[in-house]
């Protein structure tokens, strides 16, 4: 198994974040997390275009790019399974400023459908709730 390479869209709203939120088994033990949105990057995109595409495939908005954040190497284990993932960070902004107005989004992947929520980066950097992947939260604190 090799690493995967991913990017993440990171879009801010009065000190908040807007983050899918899951339930289930992670690296920390077993509840709700937090993710912002992105995917998997494929073969021969880059990652700015792979980001635009998650967002109108996962939360059917467009966005735009204000600038790269940086790269984290996140490896992890879930119940004994090792993960790594190689993800580009973006700070992004919605074309439609109306959008900052909505409190969540429906996130549709494959079968299964989740919510966005607005958390307060204040929540995340108490430690809160949990936000993955690992270094995100660090990543946060020396750019926004």
């Amino acid at each position: 198994m090799y690493p995967k390479a991913k990017t993440l869209g990171i879009i801010m709203r009065n000190n908040k974040i807007l983050l899918e939120e899951q339930e289930g088994k992670h690296s920390k033990g077993t509840g709700i997390y937090y993710r912002p949105i992105g995917g998997t990057i494929e073969l021969g995109e880059k990652s700015s275009d792979t980001i635009k595409r998650e967002y109108i495939e996962e939360i059917a908005v467009d966005i735009e790019i204000k600038r790269y954040m940086g790269c984290l190497e996140n490896i992890f284990r879930i119940d004994g399974n090792l993960g790594h993932e190689i993800i580009q960070i973006y700070l992004v902004d919605f074309i439609d400023q109306n959008l900052y107005r909505k409190e969540n989004f429906k996130v549709v992947e494959g079968r299964k459908t989740t919510f966005t929520k607005w958390v307060s980066l204040e929540e995340i950097i108490d430690g809160k709730k949990i936000l993955f992947p690992n270094g995100l939260t660090e990543l946060l604190q020396k750019n926004i």
